[in-house]
């Protein structure tokens, strides 16, 4: 069994489908104890796996929600912060509610997920936060300003959290995965999507194992050199 994950508890939000409920799936399979996030009732039914029927801009509730993580697993020690949505649209088309709802998830989100798991990470002296950027923050795709500048704060949350959680053994890092078939890109024309994935190096759509590939990567104990970085997939720099 994968040592990496083994007897770990792990946070994922977002995790009742797409990425997030592949996570869960994978994870377990490793022997982790897995802890979902999301707005959505739970898909999946295992005796390591709880799930939170939770908002995670609610501040309160998630703070609530570590604590009895902590008094239950003992620790928290990988965060995954998937949860995220998106909208295509002219900028001059956007209505202030859709962008306020991408800000405040993608953002707000990320920011109170990470706060809070983080209380308990640096009485462990241990931790890895994993946030989801996007390659829409490098390749400025047109309609998508606000998802592109979500992503582009969590970004420099990740890379000034990063800092600040350093002297604790704890690492913060983002991964940016290309377009995949999930629900963020399902009211997409596919011209447009054809037309994104051939102006990437690697011209085809994401698949899970790529964002899972990454992760391993930033939440393995010997990447304890490595924080504050941002890794895009599809050969986007």
């Amino acid at each position: 069994m994968n040592n990496t994950y083994a007897g770990k508890t792990i946070i994922i939000t977002g995790d009742t489908r797409g990425i997030g409920e592949y996570l869960v799936k994978r994870y377990l399979s490793k022997g982790s104890n897995v802890i979902g996030l999301a707005r959505s009732n739970a898909v999946l039914s295992s005796e390591n796996y709880r799930h939170y029927c939770v908002d995670i801009t609610d501040e309160r509730q998630i703070s609530r929600i570590t604590k009895e993580i902590k008094l239950d697993f003992k620790r928290i020690d990988i965060v995954i912060n998937n949860a995220g949505v998106a909208s295509m649209n002219s900028t001059l088309l956007m209505p202030y509610a859709t962008a306020s709802k991408i800000l405040n998830i993608n953002v707000l989100g990320t920011f109170i997920v990470s706060k809070e798991a983080a209380k308990t990470m640096i009485k462990q002296n241990y931790g890895r936060i994993i946030n989801i950027s996007s390659v829409a923050v490098p390749l400025r795709i047109e309609g998508e300003a606000i998802y592109a500048a979500s992503k582009a704060a969590v970004e420099q949350f990740t890379k000034v959290f990063a800092k600040e959680l350093s002297p604790f053994g704890i690492t913060v890092n983002a991964v940016g995965p290309a377009p995949m078939p999930t629900g963020l890109i399902a009211g997409v024309a596919p011209e447009k999507i054809e037309k994104l994935v051939n102006s990437m190096p690697i011209n085809r759509l994401g698949e899970f194992r790529d964002v899972e590939n990454a992760i391993d990567f930033f939440a393995s104990g010997s990447s304890d050199c490595i924080t504050g970085q941002v890794v895009y997939l599809g050969g986007v720099s």
